[in-house]
C-alpha cells in the first residue's frame, strides 16, 4: 500500500488557492482514490505507484489546465511492503 502526501500549488495566482485545491479533490474522487486533505497538503492511499503517479498527473495538469502557467507539485511517498498501511495507522500506532 501507498501512502503519499500531495501539494499542487500554482505560481502567480494570488494568495487563495481554494480553487485549486477543490480541482485536485474533485480529480482524486473522480479516480475513486481514498484522501484525506489537511491545512498543508493532500494525504493520498493507493495500491501501487503506477495509480499514484497516474491520478497525481492528471491533478496536476488539471491545475493547469485552469489557467495556471506555473505549478509547483510536491509528492512524498512512503512505499510499506511488510504490512499493509492505510491513512490514518501511523497516528493510532502512536495513541
Amino acid at each position: 500500500m501507498i501512502i503519499s502526501q500531495l501539494s499542487i500549488s500554482p505560481v502567480g495566482l494570488g494568495t487563495s488557492l481554494n480553487k485549486y485545491v477543490k480541482i485536485v479533490i474533485t480529480t482524486l474522487r473522480r479516480n475513486n482514490v481514498n484522501f484525506e486533505i489537511n491545512d498543508m497538503a493532500t494525504v493520498i492511499e493507493t495500491d501501487d505507484l503506477e495509480s499514484l503517479f497516474r491520478v497525481v498527473q492528471e491533478a496536476h495538469n488539471a491545475v493547469v489546465k485552469a489557467g495556471a502557467k506555473r505549478v509547483i507539485t510536491e509528492l512524498k511517498i512512503d512505499d510499506r511492503r511488510d504490512k499493509n498501511v492505510t491513512i490514518g495507522a501511523k497516528v493510532k500506532s502512536v495513541q
